[in-house]
């Protein structure tokens, strides 16, 4: 996944277009992924079965690794427990630091324990990326976190939940991305003049900034931004913060960007 410079201007508006022109696609991969699982979780007379499902799983995702320089490093389809077990259909590929011996067809299937008896099995219904998609039936951007299962890096999780007959929840599809490689492709597209321009997710933290002193993973903290973080349907355009700062969610991706003077830090 590459990005196409349109406009390099600092801009609230423009920054928004780029921020979305990069995760409104990852998106609609997704929606399709769970579209095609969903068909075949629906399909009559039939039991799912995990090494059919992973066949079809595996043919999706690795369109996703093709790009050499991209920013997704792990994909698939994790399983609810009471759909196919305890089972992540999920490969690793790409610029991904956890696969430096890929096999030679460029990716590798992610190994975890499945047995939820083995002392070292984690529930990951309680993750945030399998939570929040479950509970609220919407997509979901997880992180920036180090991913120290998967990547070793910092990641953002993009996830979908999938459903048969409408409404028994069956799983998540979802997508790792590099938050290192989005830094690369983004922040040059964000500007790069005295006004700081900051990608932040639902929860205020940074995901890339074009402010030096704004670490991955950071907290913004500035006067109402708080209370527009808490109610992303309060406004569809950009509103005014604190002193010179500017404030605007990017359409339907659960971050926003924040533009204006360098920003104050809280602790972590």
């Amino acid at each position: 996944m590459t990005i196409t410079p349109e406009q390099k201007t600092p801009r609230t508006g423009a920054c928004v277009t780029s921020v979305a022109a990069v995760f409104d696609p990852v998106f609609a991969r997704l929606e399709q992924w769970a579209d095609l699982v969903e068909r075949y979780a629906a399909r009559p007379g039939t039991v799912a079965d995990r090494a059919e499902l992973d066949s079809l799983v595996e043919e999706l995702v690795r369109r996703e690794f093709a790009d050499p320089v991209g920013c997704v490093i792990g994909a698939g389809f994790v399983s609810a427990p009471g759909f196919l077990g305890w089972h992540l259909a999920w490969w690793l590929g790409g610029q991904n630091a956890a696969s430096p011996r890929l096999p030679a067809n460029g990716i590798r299937h992610l190994e975890t324990l499945e047995d939820p008896l083995d002392e070292n099995f984690r529930d990951y219904t309680a993750l945030e990326w399998w939570r929040v998609p479950a509970q609220t039936g919407r997509r979901h951007i997880t992180g920036p976190y180090v991913d120290y299962l998967c990547t070793d890096e910092y990641t953002l999780t993009l996830t979908l939940p999938v459903y048969r007959g409408g409404n028994e929840l069956i799983g998540v599809v979802g997508i790792d991305l590099s938050v290192d490689e989005i830094e690369r492709d983004l922040v040059p597209l964000l500007g790069a003049d005295a006004v700081a321009v900051t990608v932040i997710n639902a929860s205020g933290r940074v995901v890339v900034s074009t402010d030096t002193h704004l670490a991955t993973g950071a907290l913004l903290r500035l006067p109402g931004l708080t209370k527009l973080l808490a109610d992303p349907a309060s406004t569809d355009g950009a509103v005014g913060l604190h002193g010179a700062h500017t404030f605007q969610w990017c359409g339907r991706t659960e971050l926003a960007v924040v533009a204006g003077p360098a920003a104050v830090l809280a602790p972590s």
